[in-house]
């Protein structure tokens, strides 16, 4: 008797014919024929964890989100540009902050949505802002985090953390030379 289907039979063929395109590619008879077939390979696996959520399966949103976001990353590499790393991080954040809409008792989420979205938000940020750099973005986004933790999951230690964090920035904060006393090196020269 015969196997009604073979999960097995599908990844390697899926696997033959990605290796087979990015053979074409190299010779020269195809042109980002990889980028495309794996690209889509990612995004609809992404798409086929994500409907699991229909059924209840919360932990679906971490390879769903994460896949996806990586298969939009490798089909539009070219037009994303400097906004890639963004992308990505931001795919990852998704699936914390929608675990976390999906259930409210799971507030650990927010910890890794909120720094996830930071450092996503702080690899786009322009190097040539002055003070509002993305130091400061980091530092802001990670106390925010912890204000939403304090706030909607109302967890009182999350005002040390939020502390702890205004002090680094405060810290961090770069003063001009009045300030600080004579320094050698940094942009108030």
């Amino acid at each position: 008797m015969m196997k009604r289907f073979d999960p097995r039979i599908v990844l390697g063929a899926v696997l033959l014919l990605g290796g087979g395109l990015l053979l074409a590619q190299t010779l020269g008879y195809l042109e980002s024929a990889s980028n495309v077939f794996w690209g889509s390979v990612f995004l609809v696996a992404g798409v086929a964890f994500l409907t699991l959520l229909f059924g209840g399966h919360w932990w679906a949103t971490f390879p769903g989100f994460t896949l996806a976001a990586l298969g939009v990353l490798i089909l539009f590499n070219e037009q994303l540009g400097d906004f890639g790393g963004a992308v990505f991080l931001g795919g990852v954040s998704v699936s914390f902050w929608v675990t976390y809409v999906l259930d409210r008792s799971r507030w650990w989420a927010l910890i890794p949505a909120g720094v996830l979205t930071t450092l996503a938000v702080v690899t786009v940020m322009p190097e040539n802002l002055g003070l509002f750099g993305g130091g400061t973005a980091f530092f802001l986004g990670m106390a925010l985090t912890f204000v939403l933790v304090a706030l909607l999951a109302k967890a009182s230690w999350a005002y040390y953390i939020i502390l702890l964090w205004c002090w680094v920035f405060s810290v961090c904060w770069p003063r001009p030379r009045s300030w600080i006393g004579p320094t050698t090196s940094g942009p108030w020269r």
